[in-house]
């Protein structure tokens, strides 16, 4: 018997539903804290049989990829966002001010990545291109630091997320404080520019 393009269609359609299941399973897990989950995990959690994950994602690299790219449309939105008018102050407290919502969107999925990066090929180039992706924006905020590539490699470490999440996680302050922390280091290395 002869499959119909209604049946195609139909398997078709059953596939991407439980693939999309799979992805948002991913993401949710890894949005409520479990940083390494399982495809047994997945498969629990989008309801599709172990099978089901592996013949959807041949390796753990293609889901990855897929639940990279839902967190970017997510939360690169906020880095992208235009920087403030101002002096170099205001611009700098928007600079941080940016960079808090966003790590705090970011956070459980970059960690997870960060766990998982010396093993993947993939989540190293992201690491990377997020890296390149925040010096960037950096200096659109503020501009006349380019004249001090020094203050740039410090401010560059200071607002990364690593250094957010030490604060978070390590020293365990709580967003208000953090922020604070962070904005006066960042005042703090600005003003040496008129030293210089």
């Amino acid at each position: 018997m002869r499959k119909t393009s209604d049946t195609v269609d139909g398997r078709v359609r059953r596939s991407e539903r439980s693939r999309a299941a799979m992805v948002q399973a991913l993401f949710d897990l890894v949005g409520s804290g479990e940083l390494q989950p399982t495809a047994q995990q997945v498969a629990r959690r989008a309801k599709v049989g172990i099978r089901t994950v592996f013949r959807h994602f041949s390796d753990m690299e293609s889901l990855l990829a897929e639940l990279n790219e839902r967190v970017r449309e997510r939360a690169l939105p906020l880095i992208q966002e235009p920087p403030t008018r101002g002096s170099r102050d205001e611009r700098a407290r928007g600079l941080v001010a940016q960079r808090v919502r966003f790590y705090e969107q970011i956070a459980p999925y970059k960690r997870s990545g960060n766990l998982q990066r010396a093993r993947s090929d993939f989540l190293a180039s992201e690491h990377a291109r997020l890296v390149r992706t925040l010096r960037a924006n950096l200096l659109r905020w503020l501009p006349e630091l380019e004249r001090s590539p020094e203050l740039v490699d410090a401010l560059d470490a200071m607002t990364s997320f690593e250094v957010w999440d030490r604060m978070r996680n390590d020293q365990r302050l709580g967003r208000e404080r953090a922020a604070a922390a962070l904005e006066r280091t960042v005042l703090a290395l600005i003003a040496t520019l008129g030293r210089a």
